[in-house]
């Protein structure tokens, strides 16, 4: 019981974080990153605290406001953190390029075409690319929906 909650807990914190500021987007913080006090528990306080210090680092001229510069800015920064990591782990050759052979595999590229072929047919009709589409766009809705009933 104590586990789910943890865990329910944590995934509450994923999206508060994620649903509530445009500069959350990329990479999700880990248990570690939301739990300062490393007591094995997150609090409301520690998730509070972490989009604070992101709002905070993105606020380069301490106005208490975030313009379109300041957001630019730190998208382009986390981007190009990402980038770099993204060599550090591919550049199988430290060549600094990535070949085509040395770019990440898709991890669900097979399962989403089978999701998206209803009628198991090897292929996607435009139907049943539309279908997916508006699947996706309702699930996307719903999720904003219970985003904001929460606030």
């Amino acid at each position: 019981m104590k586990t789910t909650t943890i865990i329910s807990a944590t995934v509450l914190a994923a999206v508060a974080i994620t649903g509530s500021s445009a500069l959350a987007k990329g990479p999700r913080p880990t248990f570690q990153d939301l739990d300062v006090d490393g007591n094995g528990q997150v609090t409301q306080a520690e998730i509070t605290a972490h989009r604070n210090q992101k709002f905070t680092t993105a606020d380069t001229d301490g106005d208490g406001q975030l313009s379109v510069e300041e957001m630019q800015t730190a998208a382009q920064t986390k981007a190009n953190e990402r980038v770099t990591k993204m060599f550090e782990k591919h550049d199988a050759n430290a060549d600094g390029f990535l070949s085509e052979d040395e770019l990440p595999k898709p991890r669900r590229a097979s399962k989403m075409f089978e999701r998206i072929d209803a009628d198991g047919n090897g292929s996607i009709s435009e139907q049943e690319y539309a279908d997916a589409k508006d699947k996706m766009g309702r699930k996307h809705k719903r999720h904003q929906k219970s985003d904001t009933d929460d606030n």
